[in-house]
């Protein structure tokens, strides 16, 4: 089961001058939002990999500083995480729970042994 990186996320103090810097002087490029909440600012930074601006943060505990990797399957994955006891949330602090995106994308939040945050998610590829 391969897993290929799929995001950064990056959570900021102010979402205009950040959205800025990362348009202007680093020349990324918009993509659409699907929460469309005016709390977050999606760019393209290769094929298939993306910087996600996030303004505030609802739990500073869980996942905010995170990267991600895509499945082709999350059900799979997730499987496999229970198979070897391995603890993962829905990224709001609720065990073994897998969230739903806006845009109806599966995600689930783990830790590494260093206490990064990981998101793992059933992105189309």
């Amino acid at each position: 089961m391969q897993s290929r990186f799929n995001h950064i996320a990056l959570y900021v103090a102010d979402l205009k001058t950040s959205t800025a810097f990362y348009r202007d002087i680093i020349h990324a490029e918009i993509i659409p939002d699907p929460f469309q909440d005016n709390r977050h600012v999606w760019f393209k930074i290769g094929e298939h990999n993306q910087l996600h601006l996030i303004a505030g943060s609802e739990s500073p505990e869980t996942g905010n500083m995170h990267f991600a990797f895509a499945v082709p399957s999350l059900d799979d994955f997730v499987g496999y995480l229970n198979r070897l006891a391995i603890r993962y949330e829905d990224g709001k602090g609720k065990t073994g729970q897998v969230r739903l995106r806006a845009d109806s994308v599966k995600q689930i939040y783990l830790q590494d042994p260093d206490g990064y945050w990981i998101e793992i998610n059933e992105d189309r590829f």
